[in-house]
């Protein structure tokens, strides 16, 4: 991988990836150039044999990730204002759609796009303060890296539309009570909660985690019908791969499966 970085922190232990977006005299917001480091650096993820899960998080207690770098958006006009949206939306997809399951670990503010990074995760953990909003209305603007479109798929279009229309800001209880993340934990123990979901990740097969993210990702965009049909292709694809011999195998002579991702 990539030695050097300007902006992020990446470190690779035991199958885990965790990717530090580190900006902190700027709370970590994401400009172009860190938009730009994090596509490169989530993409060497998911081509490296030797991780299996990325975490992703923000430098320091304060901040995940603040939102967008305002002195870069307060110049823009129509033509740029679109193009740092498709860049923003860029990075966002290949979060969500790569092959690798990602957790976010939002360890303070996610704000405007940190919000809408942490929703591309495939689920969230949160520190006890943390602070979630889409706060663009304010500022004159609207989301623009997929806010509008995730939040609601995710905590329905009620909930997402008083967050947007109003800019309000929710703790990590009222994140937790609507669905918005999975677990609070205190600071010291989040990234250590993590890492311990991503290392039960890694005991099951490969194939089939990477298949079950993908069923779940195509499929919730998809009619159920269609959906439950790319389950079965899916389902019929796993079972020519010597993981599922192996994993059958294992539970019939009661042991621990030895999965090749093959």
């Amino acid at each position: 991988m990539t030695e050097e970085w300007k902006n992020l922190q990446i470190s690779v232990e035991d199958g885990v990836a965790i990717l530090t977006i580190n900006r902190p005299s700027k709370l970590n917001a994401l400009d172009n150039d860190t938009l730009d480091e994090l596509s490169e650096a989530v993409s060497e993820c998911y081509v490296e044999e030797e991780i299996g899960v990325l975490i992703l998080t923000g430098a320091g207690t304060k901040s995940f990730v603040a939102g967008a770098d305002i002195s870069m958006l307060a110049e823009q006009g129509v033509v740029d204002g679109r193009m740092n949206s498709l860049l923003g939306h860029d990075c966002m997809s290949l979060v969500e759609e790569g092959p690798k399951p990602v957790i976010a670990a939002v360890n303070g503010f996610a704000l405007g796009g940190g919000l809408e990074l942490a929703l591309a995760c495939d689920f969230r953990y949160a520190s006890q303060n943390a602070v979630f909003g889409l706060p663009e209305v304010g500022l004159g603007i609207i989301p623009g890296y997929g806010g509008t479109q995730r939040l609601p798929r995710l905590v329905g279009t009620g909930v997402a539309l008083e967050m947007i229309l109003t800019g309000g800001k929710i703790d990590a209880d009222e994140a937790l009570r609507i669905g918005l993340v999975n677990r609070v934990l205190p600071q010291e123990e989040l990234l250590g909660a993590a890492t311990k979901t991503a290392q039960k990740i890694l005991r099951n097969g490969p194939i089939a985690v990477q298949m079950a993210k993908e069923a779940v990702r195509r499929g919730t965009q998809m009619p159920l019908a269609d959906g439950a049909s790319l389950e079965a292709d899916l389902f019929g694809m796993i079972s020519s791969t010597e993981d599922m011999k192996e994993g059958m195998k294992a539970f019939l002579e009661k042991r621990k499966p030895e999965f090749r991702g093959e």
